[in-house]
């Protein structure tokens, strides 16, 4: 499978590796760098949410209709749960909430390993295409 995290600029900065990614389940690794931290080690929020944002846009793209050309988030939310820490990798899990014409709502659960949850992100894309 390419790595189609590696598609998207951004999400390549971050170091963001997709290990799977199917049109109903889409899952990716990040680890953390002391470059994506606050202070004391901690992984700063902004670097879980593009992770997050990342994973649901690949599920988001797997999906699109015949004539979509692409998505754009339009809505995101996040619970942080639990820090991480540089040198720590976290796997992230986006899977569907719903799928539908326009838009489509994806939940991507950020883990570290060991099974702790650090975050929980709901976020809703949005088809664009110049015939929709």
């Amino acid at each position: 499978m390419s790595d189609l995290a590696g598609a998207m600029p951004f999400a390549s900065l971050l170091g963001v590796k997709t290990t799977e990614a199917k049109s109903e389940r889409v899952v990716g690794t990040m680890t953390v760098r002391d470059d994506l931290c606050t202070a004391g080690e901690n992984v700063h929020g902004g670097a879980l949410v593009a992770f997050a944002d990342s994973l649901g846009a690949i599920g988001a793209y797997r999906n699109l209709p015949e004539g979509a050309e692409g998505t754009t988030t339009i809505e995101s939310k996040t619970n942080f749960l639990a820090g991480a820490k540089a040198g720590e990798r976290l796997e992230g899990v986006a899977t569907p909430v719903s799928l539908g014409r326009r838009l489509s709502v994806w939940e991507t659960r950020i883990s570290r390993e060991g099974g702790r949850l650090v975050a929980l992100v709901v976020q809703t894309q949005c088809l664009t295409s110049s015939q929709i």
